[in-house]
């Protein structure tokens, strides 16, 4: 006997549906992410075993010295106060008004970098655009 066989239903997966829900949820997460950029301050510094001035000996040169503690002094002249006022009016004097001479800053390798920054603050405010950072020449090892 030959008994006759249903003919199979192919089965077929709609994904439309699915489609549609996974681009809802990408849609969901591109628009509840936060993207945030963090900006960082990279500074590569150079290191040197010898140097010499570029400019010549008989300018005129302001010297600002950060001291450890974080006391300013403007070409040897301790100032009596450690805010930026009173470093801006020193700085004001010792220029007389001049804003192309160049400001060298000496800091304490102890120092804070507040006190660096804020002699730093206080001459670009006042307008002077040559600024001189001043290290000690590095040690060779034999």
């Amino acid at each position: 006997m030959k008994f006759r066989r249903k003919p199979r239903e192919t089965v077929d997966i709609n994904l439309a549906s699915l489609i549609d829900v996974v681009f809802i949820l990408l849609l969901f997460f591109v628009v509840t992410t936060t993207f945030t950029r963090e900006t960082q301050l990279r500074v590569d510094l150079p290191e040197s075993v010898s140097g010499a001035p570029t400019e010549d000996q008989n300018t005129k040169l302001l010297d600002i010295a950060i001291s450890a503690d974080g006391v300013f002094s403007v070409n040897n002249q301790l100032l009596p106060k450690n805010d930026l006022a009173s470093l801006m009016d020193a700085l004001r004097t010792a220029s007389d008004g001049d804003t192309s001479l160049p400001v060298s800053i000496s800091a304490d390798g102890k120092a804070e970098h507040q006190f660096v920054i804020t002699a730093m603050d206080a001459a670009g405010k006042l307008g002077f655009s040559h600024l001189r950072m001043t290290t000690v020449e590095a040690q060779t090892t034999p």
